[in-house]
This record gives structure tokens, sequence and C-alpha cells, in this order.
């Protein structure tokens, strides 16, 4: 029966993942769009601490923790996330559902082998400005969507009881559009003129991790760190100029259109730097604190030009935990339940007119077990409460609501049976 479930599963969501409208942010015009959260609700709902490995749950953070797994374990989730915008021209909302990620997880004794796939990047954004010159007012129209998928196959060793090692090889791919009307008032452009952006991408990246646990005393301690090198991704755009009817419902009719070709340009995709620590006592309560660092990312084909904005470092920090009143109560449900929180402050790395992007966010969850509950699987809720960017100097703050919900199924594969 799981694996009718999981088949089916399988099926919907990998679909969702190619055709999805998941994101809704003035800041994914940059670069390649926004970076989405890799990890699971689990995780994210401790602030996106990404150290801990059990024995039930995949942490598509640190592909070191596969070798804790005990089972076979899929994991599914999606999310929901509502988004007010506000900056000094006007308020505006949207709403977004998404698929967040689909993962495979396959323990051998000191081995363990994941695989999955989980959007990468997301762009989705609809801009409008005037801009004076010469008492000349240009109406400027800007619109994307798309973004970049990545699916992964992974394996971890554990070296010694307390300690193990993982990599994940991982392939970006996806295609990102973009559109620009430029119009101006009376008589002076007679029609507006559009440029269309095809961008289609693909290439290799790799994940190493580490995970060390030992005991001070009674309570576990835990050390985490990955580390994502440098990469590259090949990129191939093709780009048409038009010059259009704009009817009063925005419709486009093409007065006069030329093709300017293809061209390729190379997108350097940043290293990153994740290091995490942590005290608990198993099935009870745990704690932690992680640093996570990403070197400056670049801008890539047509945003070369972009003079307002840039990009710096990314850093990260994020504080988390969960707490469990008692693992192994028979009379009371919400005594097993996993209770979650975090809290995350990051630095996006992005830089617009001058002004550094941080998101700031406050995160709860449940892991509520199914069936008999101790060790098996969980449906996991989560709640998350942010705000990103400034409403100073014409930029846009989003407030947003994430509503996220995931699935853990756990099943022994693989056993060596004494009778036939």
């Amino acid at each position: 029966m799981i694996k009718k479930i999981l088949a089916g599963v399988c099926l919907i969501f990998s679909t969702v993942a190619f055709s999805q409208q998941n994101n809704a942010s003035p800041y994914s015009y940059y670069g390649i769009g926004d970076t989405q959260f890799k990890g699971t609700v689990e995780n994210r709902s401790m602030g996106g601490l990404g150290i801990l490995s059990d024995s039930v749950h995949i942490n598509l953070q640190n592909p070191a923790s596969y070798a804790f797994l005990k089972f076979t374990t899929y994991s599914v989730g999606v999310s929901n996330k509502n988004t007010k915008f506000t900056s000094d021209s006007g308020n505006d909302s949207a709403n977004r559902t998404t698929f967040d990620y689909l993962a495979v997880a396959l323990p051998f004794n000191k081995l363990g082998f994941s695989f999955g796939l989980m959007p990468y990047t997301s762009v989705g954004y609809k801009i409008e400005n005037q801009v004076t010159t010469n008492n000349i007012v240009y109406n400027r129209n800007f619109e994307g969507s798309g973004g970049l998928n990545r699916a992964y196959i992974g394996a971890a060793y554990r070296i010694t009881p307390k300690f193990s090692l993982g990599i994940n090889a991982q392939y970006n791919f996806g295609n990102i559009q973009t559109k620009s009307i430029v119009g101006a008032s009376g008589d002076i452009i007679q029609y507006p003129t559009r440029e269309l952006n095809e961008s289609h991408y693909g290439g290799l990246s790799f994940n190493l991790g580490g995970t060390y646990q030992t005991k001070l005393n009674r309570l576990d301690w835990v050390t985490s760190a990955t580390f994502t090198p440098k990469s590259t991704l090949n990129s191939t755009t093709g780009r048409k100029f038009a010059t259009i009817l704009l009817s009063s419902n925005n419709s486009e009719t093409v007065v006069d259109e030329i093709d300017a070709g293809t061209f390729d340009d190379d997108v350097k995709l940043p290293s990153v730097f994740t290091l995490g620590t942590g005290f608990g006592q198993a099935r009870k309560w745990f704690a932690g604190v992680e640093y996570s660092t990403k070197s400056s990312n670049s801008l890539g084909g047509r945003f070369n030009s972009v003079t307002r904005a840039a990009f710096e470092r990314a850093q990260r920090v994020s504080l988390g935990g969960y707490f469990i009143p008692n693992y192994y109560a028979f009379n009371s449900y919400l005594s097993k339940v996993t209770y979650r929180g975090g809290f995350k402050y990051e630095k996006m790395g992005l830089i617009v007119n001058n002004q550094s992007i941080d998101d700031v966010s406050l995160s709860l969850g449940m892991g509520l077990p199914l069936g008999g509950g101790n060790g098996g699987s969980n449906l996991n809720v989560g709640l998350e409460l942010g705000k990103r960017g400034p409403t100073r100097t014409n930029l846009v703050r989003e407030n947003y609501v994430n509503i996220m919900v995931s699935l853990s199924l756990n099943d022994r594969w693989f056993i060596k049976r004494k009778y036939d």
C-alpha cells in the first residue's frame, strides 16, 4: 500500500515541480531568482536548523545524516505562502502554494543513500514604474517567471558510531522567462517596445557534509558542517525585440518583431559553508545554533547592465530546537507529539539602492505521530512568520506567513529472512 501511495505522490509532485509558479517577489528579479530553502518542514520549523541526524527523518541539509537512518524513508513537503508588500507607493499582496521537496532515503548498515527533487531558485515578479526624462514620462513594466529545479543523489558512510561523512551530487536545471515593456506618454513614441528573454540553465554542483555525535555527561552533543564548492551553470538565452499595441486590459498585439538570436553565458554559483552545534537528550529535547555564509553572487546575462543592484556575502544565523513531553506515552497522544520552534536572521547577499536586503523570521511546528507513533511515520506541520526588505529608499517590504506541511513515511526494506 505504501509503495502505491509513493508512486502516486512521485507522479503528481514531479509534474508540479516543473510547472508551478512558486514566487511573487520583486527581489527575484536579480540574478537567477530567489534561492529556495533546502530542507524539510522539520528543519524549517526550527528556524532552518540542519544539525540533527536521526533514524526516521531525512535531513536534506547535510548528506552525512543519511548514514544514521534505520528505515527506508520517504518524505514530501508542500507550503502555502501569503505575502503582503508595502512600499512608499502603495500596498499589494500575493498567495502561492508550492511543492517544496520529494526525497527517498535507503539505509544499508553503515551506508546511507538518498535521492530526490526540489526547487532550487524561483522567479516571479510584476513591477511597474514611471521615469520622467526631459519632460517625457516613460512607463516601464517588468515581468518574470520560472526558476531552477534540483535533482540530487547522495551517499553517506558512518566511519565510527559517532562520526559520518556524506556527499550529494546535484543537477540544477530549468528555464527563466523575463519581459520588459517601455512606453511613453503623448505622441513621442507611437508604439511601446517589448523585450522577451527565454533562458535555459543546466549544470552540476556538489555538497559535502560531516556530522559528529557524542555524549557529554548525560547530554548528547552534535556538531555538523557542510560545504558547497563554487560551480558553474551553463545558460543559453534567446532574445526578441518587438513594437506592440497594448489594449486597455494589457493584452499585447505585435506590430513588428525582430529575433535578436541566442547567446551563451555561464552563471557562477557561489560557495556555501555551514557550521552548527547543539545539545539535548534523544527523544526528549534539543537546542542548537547554526551559522551559514555564502560567497558573493554575480549578475549574469542581461543583468550585467543593472547599476542599482549588487551582491555581497550572504550570512544566516539559526536558533532552534524541539521538545517531546513523553515519547513513550501510551495514554496521551499529545505527549508523544514533537513541538518545534526557532528563529532565523539572514542577510540575503543582495544590495538594492545601497541597502542590504535582510530576512527575519520566527517559526513553530509539530511532528504528529501516525499509526503506533513511536519511531514510525509522522505528519509535520509548521508556521513561519517573517519580514524581508526595508521600505526606505523606494524599496519593498515583504511581510509573509508561510504554512508548511510534510509527510514522512518509514518502512523496512532488504530484510534477510530466516524462513521462506
